[in-house]
This record gives structure tokens, sequence and C-alpha cells, in this order.
């Protein structure tokens, strides 16, 4: 047995604070020399342009993509229009409401619809 589990005099409370003390300080000083020892590379005018471009042709294909009509998927029959022209599309079929669902049912059905299957090659020995 230990002979400070008897002694009244010892202060168990003070031994936990020095711990929790020094603990501290290590982690302080460990994340101090993580933050001084890592390379971070600076944004220099280079890679700030690159990026400056690639964000331009990303927000000019939105644009394109928002504001023009094309195809999606040619054998599903999917097309993308205008945002304008879709809203006034939907506006004239729902004017009558059972034919207009009837359409759309039919026409997500055809757009879920698995992808006919390509052809297989023919064999080079054939």
């Amino acid at each position: 047995m230990n002979q400070n589990q008897h002694n009244p005099d010892v202060n168990h409370a003070s031994g936990a604070a020095i711990g929790f003390i020094a603990a501290s300080l290590i982690f302080i000083v460990l994340v101090v020399i993580a933050n001084f020892t890592r390379n971070v590379p600076a944004i220099d005018a280079a890679r700030g342009n690159a990026i400056s471009g690639a964000l331009y042709q990303i927000r000019t294909n939105e644009v394109v993509s928002l504001s023009s009509a094309g195809w999606i998927d040619h054998d599903r029959e999917v097309v993308r229009l205008p945002i304008e022209t879709a809203i006034q599309i939907a506006a004239q079929e729902w004017r009558n409401p059972a034919e207009a669902r009837a359409d759309l049912i039919a026409r997500a059905q055809k757009a879920a619809a698995p992808a006919p299957k390509q052809p297989a090659k023919p064999s080079q020995f054939e």
C-alpha cells in the first residue's frame, strides 16, 4: 500500500492540475510546430488567373445552358429549354389539367426508361 494514501497532507488536486497544464503545454507546442512546418503554396498571379478563367468558363456555360435550347438526350427525346419558354409551354399545356397530367406521366416514364443497348461490335474475324 502507498504511504501517501493515508496522509491527509497530500493534495491530489494539485497533481492533476500540474498534469493538465503539462499536457496543455505539450499540445500547444505541437500545434505551433505543425503550423510552422506546413508548406502552403501562395496563390500567385498565374494560379489566380487560372482560377478566374475556370470560373468564367463555368459561368458562361451556365448562362448558355439556361438561355438556349438544346438536346440533353437525343435517344430519349429530352431537351433543354430556356426558362421563359418552358413556363409558356407549361402554362399552355396545363389549361387542360387531365391531358397535361397524362402527358407528363408518359414523358416521365419515357425519360426514366433504361437507355437502349448499343449493338455489339462485330468481331474482326467475321
